[in-house]
């Protein structure tokens, strides 16, 4: 019961640090003189903010700007034209079968940065290995969807069953989200050589955790996407 505990106060520990915007970057720490935040159940990175953190943090921010600029000139688009039903043109079950990927390898994400706070090599690769299976799946998913939504005559410049707008906002917002979801897959992939280097086997999570703020906005903005573009 005392492992389940521990377990539970720690991934709460995580949720808020990703929750709350770090502004205790006063705060830094020697990360190579970490104790193991699972002895004791205190973890002392809680709170604080490492230069690379505050950095991710302000660029999620500017990021986040552009989504929100994208889904609202959607919105309006859609409110003002005769806007087709996605539900009749997109691959709704296969795009939800790619979502819950995205999602499960954000839990994955968060597994690798657990494993990593308890020292545990080999659980930290394989759910960083895990993560990563997860993000290309998706984009190999979205390949194929795009591939089949062309033939069926929905492209970037037009669509043949009513406004051509309704092609490229899809394509415009889902490939700029996919172009996110690559580059962090090969965030991934950089972060997982290095952990089979043996740089975090001390049980410095500080990059690994930076690398989970962007996969899990990643994952959050795809929910905000699909529920826009394909639920709507």
């Amino acid at each position: 019961m005392r492992d389940i505990n521990e377990f539970v106060y720690n991934e709460l520990n995580y949720s808020l640090i990703f929750l709350e915007f770090p502004f205790m970057a006063g705060h830094g720490h020697d990360a190579h003189h970490t104790p193991n935040p699972l002895i004791g159940g205190v973890d002392p990175q809680f709170g604080t903010a490492s230069p690379g953190k505050l950095g991710m943090w302000i660029f999620l921010v500017t990021d986040a700007m552009s989504f929100s600029g994208f889904l609202i000139t959607y919105a309006v688009l859609r409110s003002k034209l005769d806007w087709p039903n996605p539900a009749e043109h997109l691959g709704i079950f296969l795009s939800g079968i790619a979502t819950f990927l995205l999602i499960c390898s954000s839990v994955s994400m968060v597994l690798a940065i657990d494993a990593c706070k308890a020292r545990n090599r080999e659980g930290m690769l394989n759910w960083l290995l895990v993560t990563i299976i997860g993000g290309a799946t998706f984009l190999g998913i979205q390949a194929y969807e795009y591939t089949h939504l062309v033939h069926q005559g929905i492209t970037l410049a037009g669509f043949t069953k009513g406004t051509s707008l309704f092609g490229s906002t899809f394509y415009l917002i889902t490939g700029f989200h996919g172009l996110h979801v690559a580059t962090g897959v090969g965030y991934l992939i950089c972060e997982y050589i290095n952990a089979r280097k043996g740089h975090y086997d001390n049980g410095d999570y500080n990059r690994l955790e930076i690398l989970g703020l962007f996969w899990h906005f990643v994952d959050l903005v795809w929910i905000l996407v699909f529920t826009f573009i394909y639920l709507l």
